[in-house]
């Protein structure tokens, strides 16, 4: 029976050095990758022209303010980081008298205000928007923005004073979200 039991076990040894000797199959895993694709960029982007007029009160008489802005595509185009582009603004400003006179007339550009941006904003923002805001000191006080193209939150204010005798006078506006510009740079400009 001593025999049999070895046999056996020599038998069962046999098997199991076989069967650890079958070759595993390594486990195989798909790993399914997608490629992101960066989008082409499209035909260049413009924004919609808009004219706003007022009538208001300034020395003692009527003005009208009509502010119009248009795309340019005489300007250079702004891209963003994936190559788009972007068609920046020339916003035209007109005074008048009550009496259809002209008292101030003036296009801008981007340019314009160039000593008040960084290099960032000079190279890929544009020119937004320019609004009157009120009548303060005896002149008229604009807001205009430099901003990225497509964002709401990315822009630089100025705060723009044109005075009885024509001049301009443009800072920074440091009384909103500046995006870390703290300084007011004025200057006198005609």
């Amino acid at each position: 029976m001593n025999k049999n039991i070895t046999i056996i076990v020599a038998a069962v040894s046999i098997m199991m050095a076989t069967a650890c000797k079958e070759k595993k199959q390594p486990v195989r895993e798909d790993i399914i990758t997608t490629r992101q694709e960066v989008p082409a960029p499209k035909a260049p982007i413009t924004m919609q022209e808009y004219k706003d007029i007022k009538d208001v009160e300034w020395q003692g008489k009527k003005y009208r303010v009509e502010i119009a802005r248009t795309p340019a595509d005489s300007l250079p185009m702004v891209k963003d980081e994936l190559g788009q582009k972007y068609v920046d603004n020339r916003i035209t400003l007109i005074v008048s008298r009550q009496d259809s006179t002209v008292f101030y007339k003036r296009s801008f550009t981007k340019n314009a205000f160039a000593s008040y941006l960084d290099d960032d904003y000079r190279s890929k923002g544009i020119l937004e928007a320019m609004i009157f805001e009120k009548v303060a000191d005896g002149a008229l006080e604009f807001a205009v923005s430099i901003a990225h193209p497509q964002s709401e939150d990315e822009f630089i204010p100025l705060t723009m004073k044109l005075d009885r005798d024509g001049g301009l006078n443009i800072k920074r506006d440091t009384e909103i979200d500046t995006n870390g510009y703290d300084e007011d740079t004025p200057a006198q400009q005609n």
